[in-house]
């Protein structure tokens, strides 16, 4: 009976993704199985981080100490070597700060931040786009090109925005420096968010680490419900169907038919959203058990009337920050209307290229801020389209299936593997699409329609039904709140696929 309980844990333990005859080696980086936030290892650190965050939150010297080597660690297990990157990151920002803010000289000030600029932004552009700028090269003379072996660090796009952002804030006068270098490591290095984001700003944050720690009731459910959902999300809801049913269409949409090609747009619309927001979910609801507070980076973007609402919806703190740091910069709407179309398409197309080296993340940059372009012209044209309804009524229910649509075009852009691979997908759409074969789609793809259903009406439910969950939760016994966890741990083992899956915008 002993041997059948301790395979039965050893099994449980293999499923959350914990090896007990490997139990030391786990805490190694290890390139083939870095720690993700939906792995069992990492709860087993967090877990253990908190056990000991109890009694250091108090101290502020101690408590971010504490917390900048817990996300040092963190940040290796997810990257090795490429720690370093990150360690410069924080060294060379964190002292261009602190000469930044002791000069005086308007010239010389500018050096700096230009400084800052060119050495975060030369060294995001080697690791993610010298292999681009080379093929694009040797593709226009005719020539072959052996890709150099180059590894992205995880988050790289996220931890050099945030520190650029600093840098900008101080130059603009915005904020003071923070005079301690453990103090930026830790802003900067921040575990919950260091690897997808949210890009949290200086000016929101570090306030907050000046801060005594309390977590109230409302924090600890809030944070609680957000890790779950976030969870439920990534795992059970974007994973099951990316292997199932996504990942089929874009390996070769030829075979499929029309119809199922849409279907596997609209099903990737939801599977990038659920992926991401599912992360900034558990990233948001971490800090709220550490006591701090992030701000909301996705905000049920398909209820959208137009793509400027998209926008404001969807992955707010990259796009807030390309129109703090980059739209207003060039000069924003200040210029004239052909300036300011002109803004927005190169801000677009920037925010496109940031998302990989690829002409397809290119493309998806230039069709969103063409887009853009055309909406704020309409609404130059139109004024009167301002004009405020209701939510559901008849011609903003049609808005939102229409830029719905129009998202899910550049979607397709976004998720393709090559431009041939995209092209046959509108091709299947636009001539193949067989709706006969709905009856048998159904049938054979029912657990898949089900999790795509339940996915979309959840994100359509009003706001205040998650409210009142959280307001549950707050006055839900302990036990009764780790039983719930509990449950959705299991149903999590039963639903994940072998692999854990990493993170869509890891990659970014």
């Amino acid at each position: 009976m002993l041997e059948s309980s301790l395979e039965r844990l050893g099994s449980l333990f293999e499923k959350l993704g914990l090896d007990i005859h490997k139990f030391g080696v786990q805490f190694l980086y290890d390139p083939h199985n870095p720690m993700l936030f939906n792995s069992g290892f990492f709860f087993f650190l967090f877990l253990m981080f908190l056990l000991l965050y109890r009694y250091c939150r108090k101290n502020e010297l101690l408590r971010n100490l504490y917390v900048m080597l817990f996300s040092f660690y963190f940040y290796y297990k997810s990257s090795g070597i490429y720690l370093l990157v990150l360690l410069f990151v924080c060294t060379f920002d964190f002292f261009v700060g602190r000469l930044l803010y002791r000069t005086d000289k308007q010239k010389s000030r500018k050096c700096l931040v230009v400084l800052s600029l060119v050495v975060n932004i030369c060294m995001l552009g080697y690791f993610k786009y010298t292999n681009f700028i080379f093929d694009l090269f040797y593709s226009a003379v005719n020539r072959q090109f052996e890709p150099f072996d180059i590894i992205l660090p995880v988050g790289i796009s996220f931890f050099t925005f945030q520190s650029m952002s600093y840098i900008i804030d101080i130059y603009r006068k915005q904020i003071e420096p923070l005079r301690r270098w453990h103090d930026y490591a830790f802003y900067v290095s921040f575990f919950p968010q260091l690897v997808a984001g949210p890009i949290v700003r200086a000016r929101d944050f570090i306030p907050q680490m000046k801060q005594p720690v309390v977590v109230s009731g409302e924090m600890f459910s809030r944070g609680m419900f957000l890790i779950m959902i976030g969870l439920f999300k990534k795992v059970i809801i974007s994973d099951y169907i990316s292997l199932n049913f996504v990942d089929r269409i874009f390996d070769n949409p030829t075979l499929y038919t029309g119809f199922e090609n849409l279907i596997g747009v609209y099903a990737y619309a939801l599977q990038i959203y659920c992926d991401f927001s599912g992360y900034s979910d558990m990233a948001i609801g971490i800090a709220l058990l550490l006591g701090f507070r992030f701000n909301i980076n996705f905000d049920s973007p398909y209820k959208s009337t137009s793509i400027t609402e998209f926008w404001r919806r969807w992955h707010i703190s990259l796009s807030s920050w390309l129109k703090d740091y980059l739209y207003i910069s060039m000069g924003g709407n200040r210029k004239g209307k052909i300036r300011t179309y002109v803004n927005l398409m190169l801000t677009m197309l920037i925010g496109g290229i940031w998302h990989g080296a690829s002409l397809l993340f290119l493309v998806w940059g230039a069709w969103h801020g063409l887009l853009l372009v055309l909406h704020k012209w309409f609404r130059n044209i139109f004024p009167g389209s301002k004009k405020l309804r209701s939510r559901w009524h008849w011609s903003n229910v049609l808005s939102i299936i229409l830029t719905f649509n129009l998202v899910c075009i550049g979607w397709i852009f976004f998720r393709s593997p090559s431009m041939e691979v995209a092209k046959s997908v509108f091709l299947r759409i636009f001539t193949e699409f067989h709706p006969e074969i709905v009856g048998d789609f159904i049938l054979g793809y029912a657990n898949v329609l089900f999790f795509i259903c339940l996915g979309f009406v959840l994100h359509f439910l009003p706001h205040q039904y998650s409210e009142r969950i959280i307001g549950k939760i707050e006055t839900t016994p302990v036990p009764a709140k780790a039983f719930v966890f509990a449950l959705l741990i299991l149903l999590v083992i039963q639903i994940k696929s072998s692999e854990l899956q990493p993170f869509i915008y890891f990659q970014f």
